[in-house]
């Protein structure tokens, strides 16, 4: 998995940017909301995601951990593809979307292309409890607890564990323990399997 890039920006257009890492080119598909928040020449940093299907492997990129972390979550919504959540990135920002699915806004989700009735509902109801329990400001949401908890997971899911039960386990430990590091998170969590 490639988590972020660092290196000089060759061209920027406002769906992709091309970007020169270590004498490598990488195309990354970005959300209007990254081509806003990055300046037009010069060093770029990118948080990123590699999306590998069978015919291709395409990486999205993000101008903060918040976006890339909405991202994900929309991602695990059955139905949204990695187009589809950045379109709705470059409609709302994350904490919008973050809102819209808390308050169970349907019809804003409604207004992003390729989100439609049941979409938006099943959106309501895989992400909202989630969403609620992560709480805070998704716009500069770097907090400790969401650091091991989004390595707890990754390595949960990279072991093997099911996204669900991870995901339930992890909630459970931070639940009672908010300032445990990831590997004590991970710990825990295995005890709950």
């Amino acid at each position: 998995m490639i988590a972020f890039l660092r290196g000089k920006l060759v061209r920027k257009e406002p769906a992709r940017v091309l970007m020169e890492v270590s004498g490598v080119g990488y195309e990354v598909h970005i959300s209007l909301h990254t081509y806003s928040a990055i300046k037009d020449s010069g060093e770029l940093r990118l948080e990123t995601y590699l999306h590998i299907r069978e015919e291709a492997h395409v990486l999205f990129g993000f101008a903060s951990e918040a976006e890339k972390e909405m991202f994900l979550c929309l991602i695990s919504v059955n139905g949204i593809g990695p187009s589809t959540a950045l379109l709705a990135l470059s409609y709302l920002s994350p904490s919008e979307l973050r809102n819209a699915i808390v308050q169970e806004e349907t019809a804003k989700l409604q207004a992003v292309k390729g989100i439609g009735g049941k979409t938006a509902q099943r959106m309501i109801l895989e992400l909202k409890d989630k969403l609620k329990r992560e709480g805070g400001d998704w716009e500069s949401k770097t907090t400790p607890r969401n650091t091991a908890r989004a390595e707890a997971l990754s390595a949960l899911i990279t072991l093997g564990v099911n996204k669900t039960t991870a995901e339930k386990s992890v909630d459970a430990v931070l639940s009672r323990n908010p300032s445990a590091g990831a590997e004590e998170v991970i710990k825990q969590a295995f005890k709950l399997i």
